[in-house]
């Protein structure tokens, strides 16, 4: 069986989904399975041995030109290809996406779902042909605002569609009322195209049923899995300072101003502790970081505060390392939290909303505690739990490590997708 595994860029960043995916493959590849990994939009970019194709497919340039300017399909052949180069769309999208809403993209977001009736047909039929050669027996579908592609896909390749559903809810319920009610329409007609859907919490599975129009039968839970490789045996740093990290995006969606919050309070009771934060920052988010920083400043704690800014891989596995706990406490319900794996592989705990995958991920990992959603008072009180009771927080990460060792990898991951790959080629038949 042979998989072509598209994946969506984030043109440039560092994306939770395209680490996700890449890992996938190498897992795949590793267990000499027949999987290559396609780029959409632009390539990715991730912390590990990068194993995507050089080439990209549907390039975010002309999807987005074919529908601000439809006079742009009748570019010449060399031309378009020219504005599918990797360096040119890694660079446009990295500045378009810095500082873009979803109620800049509706109307866009709305094409692509309509596929070959959309703008984008002539990039739809490159896509097609561009993957004809390599013959897949699947084709995997990034997420649910692709769905568009299913049936050319399917018909154009005789191929099962897969597709991963991964908090397309957060874009979606966030357009303007017109383009969220047509992109809902679009993605529940299309719904029937796909053979299988993957998604990586149960949290999610009501969301994809009730909103997305997902038939219940055709969805399977694959938890997300993480290389290991480097998650050398936990050294815990000294006791003192008490050192809370944040390792996510910086933007509201994340929860930074309110662990800001949380870190003051924790300071104002006398509390010898710093705040860690590393993550990447968009030109668009730059407002709101400033406005953590004037929180951290009125509160008197900038000298406390530690920020790292984007890490790589090896940036990554230091700052995990010099962590007593970790704390992301997003403000919407994050159905894949994939930093609290990383975090648990190296026996950091974390202290987590209890909303989205988190409970379910503490759970099934043991290896931190929940706080009530956007309650500061309540996120201050679980830190300073962790930092009064060594002992109990060094035993939630060794159990949390444990058990992502056990059954969160990125091994473990591609067991489970590859079976749901087999399902559908099968149901294809």
């Amino acid at each position: 069986m042979r998989v072509a595994y598209l994946t969506a860029g984030a043109g440039g960043m560092y994306c939770g989904s395209c680490l996700r995916d890449n890992a996938l493959a190498a897992a795949l590849k590793a267990r000499g399975r027949d999987v290559a990994l396609f780029p959409l939009y632009s390539p990715i970019r991730v912390d590990e041995e990068d194993v995507s194709e050089p080439r990209v497919l549907f390039g975010g340039i002309n999807v987005y030109l074919q529908h601000a300017a439809p006079l742009a399909a009748r570019l010449t052949a060399g031309v378009s290809g020219l504005l599918d180069h990797p360096r040119l769309l890694r660079a446009a999208l990295r500045r378009a996406g810095s500082g873009g809403s979803p109620q800049q993209f509706g109307s866009l977001a709305v094409s692509v779902l309509r596929g070959l009736e959309g703008d984008q047909r002539r990039e739809v039929r490159k896509l097609v042909d561009g993957l004809r050669p390599f013959a897949p027996n699947v084709v995997h579908l990034p997420n649910a605002m692709f769905l568009g592609l299913a049936r050319p896909l399917r018909e154009g390749l005789n191929a099962a569609i897969v597709c991963t559903l991964t908090g397309e809810d957060i874009f979606v319920e966030r357009l303007s009322e017109e383009h969220r009610d047509a992109c809902l329409r679009l993605i529940r007609a299309a719904a029937g195209e796909a053979h299988a859907y993957i998604c990586v919490s149960r949290a999610y599975v009501e969301y994809a049923v009730e909103r997305l129009g997902v038939a219940a039968e055709r969805l399977h839970v694959v938890p997300l899995g993480v290389s290991v490789t480097d998650a050398a045996a936990p050294a815990e740093p000294s006791e003192r300072p008490f050192v809370i990290g944040y390792l996510a995006r910086i933007c509201p969606d994340k929860g930074l101003h309110l662990l800001c919050e949380a870190f003051v309070r924790l300071r104002r009771e006398g509390r010898d502790a710093r705040l860690a934060i590393a993550g990447y920052l968009g030109a668009g988010d730059r407002p709101y970081w400033e406005s953590c920083r004037t929180v951290l400043s009125r509160g008197g704690v900038t000298e406390r505060v530690d920020f790292r800014g984007e890490v790589d891989r090896a940036g990554k596995r230091a700052f995990l390392r010099s962590l007593h706990v970790l704390s992301v406490p997003t403000a919407y319900r994050d159905p894949k939290g994939l930093f609290v794996l990383e975090a648990l592989a190296h026996g950091v705990p974390v202290v987590q909303p209890r909303h989205g995958a988190f409970p379910e991920l503490i759970e099934a990992t043991g290896g931190g505690v929940l706080h009530e959603p956007r309650d500061v008072g309540h996120l201050a009180r679980e830190l300073a739990r962790m930092m009064d009771d060594g002992e109990h927080r060094r035993g939630l990460g060794a159990r949390g490590r444990e058990a992502v060792l056990r059954e969160f990898t990125a091994e473990r991951m591609a067991e489970r997708t590859w079976a749901v790959f087999e399902g559908a080629a099968n149901r294809a038949i």
